[in-house]
């Protein structure tokens, strides 16, 4: 069997999330089906991790096995994009890669990123790719709270009910806040995370840059581990899956 990773874009809005699922159209069933005619055998896709429906991603990591060689690699994806780039995926690059490798469980750091565009007019541009709020933020008070996210410690607050992980532990790497105009962009670095955990702490920095929490709110909203005093999740089209590292 030869093993190939693929990297892939694409857009959430008209997709159930990435995994499969009995109904509705995901982005794995997707790829694989194309794959599969593409191939003359039946293909099962392995991703680096779902994503829930309308996220999007800048460079989904996945990998799938075949019986024979795939020779030309060049010729392969744009086969494959010309089925796919309609439905608003594209393939970005494919690899050849040893049987050890495996999208998921190779995995040594994920990548979010999540788009904020704080102005009053309504952003037409990037409509369904980001997350609309008409209230000024502070920024500087969102800054503050990032850093509180930090380290490694009990998510619990932020853990949907239906998350299936093993433990609510986790260890943020990185939450940084990068701001160009109108335009605030959170980047999140974890080996891994709990379902909707980034879409959780993006709510809550919202609530903390309009000034509905204090800063000790935030803190004590981290520590109750009680998903019940969780702001709302910020809606899935402002989230990108931005890299995968190996």
């Amino acid at each position: 069997m030869y093993r190939y990773q693929i990297l892939i874009e694409y857009v959430g809005s008209n997709f159930r999330g990435w995994q499969v699922q009995k109904k509705g159209k995901t982005v794995q069933g997707l790829i694989q089906e194309k794959i599969s005619k593409l191939l003359k055998q039946k293909t099962l896709l392995f991703g680096s991790g779902r994503t829930d429906t309308g996220v999007h991603a800048i460079e989904q990591s996945a990998h799938f096995d075949c019986k024979n060689k795939i020779y030309d690699l060049g010729k392969f994806m744009k086969s494959i994009n010309h089925f796919l780039n309609k439905e608003g995926v594209t393939i970005l690059k494919i690899k050849r890669k040893n049987n050890k490798f495996h999208a998921r469980f190779s995995a040594k750091m994920r990548i979010y990123k999540y788009i904020i565009v704080n102005q009053v007019s309504r952003p037409v541009l990037d409509d369904n790719r980001c997350w609309h709020i008409i209230k000024e933020l502070d920024l500087d008070l969102m800054e503050k709270g990032a850093k509180k996210l930090i380290g490694t410690r009990d998510f619990s607050t932020f853990r949907a009910s239906s998350c299936r992980a093993k433990s609510p532990i986790k260890t943020m790497k990185l939450v940084k806040i990068r701001s160009l105009k109108n335009k605030i962009e959170i980047e999140f670095r974890s080996k891994s995370f709990l379902q909707q955990q980034v879409r959780s702490m993006v709510g809550c920095l919202k609530y903390l840059g309009e000034k509905k929490w204090s800063l000790n709110k935030f803190e004590n909203v981290i520590r109750s581990k009680k998903r019940i005093l969780c702001a709302p999740p910020a809606p899935p089209e402002g989230l990108y899956l931005k890299r995968i590292i190996y």
